[in-house]
């Protein structure tokens, strides 16, 4: 007797088909999609949600570079390096002025390096603010104009409407009219003015 092994089941359902294992057909009328290198995509996972951390730092930090505080404390810090290195003991200078005070250029330079893209963050910024605004007052004024053509609109169906409705002068005069009628009947035939 041989004993067969039991056959594997085949289940009924049809094997998925990966999208990812089919090579993308390119079509001339979609742009390609972008592809970042593995580490690209996971710097911009890591740093997203730091973003407005970024973008508000560099927002105090422009607006403090924009003050008279942040020009006063750059101007003495040159001048004491300056003083320092110029008339300062020759062995503790640590940028002498006989190579032109390299050190310093290079510490401003890195700092401006820094200051310009934190500078321009905060611009963006602002500007993005200031489109919002835009727009809100856009919306907001729209729906002013509508308003006062509505109104405009009403008054004008008000003033058709009145054009047909009796004024006071007028119901006045004819109630006058009535009254000097229904007098002149009630008078009797002999006190009537004659005409």
């Amino acid at each position: 007797m041989t004993t067969l092994s039991p056959e594997p089941r085949r289940s009924d359902k049809k094997p998925e088909k990966k999208t990812e294992d089919r090579p993308r057909v390119s079509r001339l009328d979609q742009p390609r999609e972008l592809r970042r290198p593995l580490l690209g995509r996971a710097l911009d996972r890591a740093t997203a949600p730091d973003q407005d951390r970024l973008g508000r730092f560099a927002e105090r930090f422009a607006r403090f570079m924009g003050t008279a505080r942040f020009l006063v404390y750059m101007t003495g810090f040159v001048a004491v390096w300056l003083l320092w290195n110029t008339v300062g003991p020759h062995d503790l200078q640590f940028d002498p002025k006989d190579l032109n005070f390299t050190l310093l250029t290079l510490i401003l330079s890195l700092q401006a390096s820094y200051a310009a893209p934190l500078i321009l963050l905060a611009q963006n910024r602002q500007d993005d603010r200031d489109r919002v605004l835009g727009e809100q007052d856009r919306a907001r004024d729209e729906r002013g104009l509508a308003d006062t053509e509505y109104l405009t609109r009403e008054v004008a169906s008000l003033r058709m409407a009145l054009g047909e409705v009796a004024t006071r002068d007028f119901v006045r005069s004819e109630l006058r009219a009535l009254l000097e009628e229904l007098d002149d009947r009630a008078r009797p035939e002999d006190e009537q003015p004659e005409s």
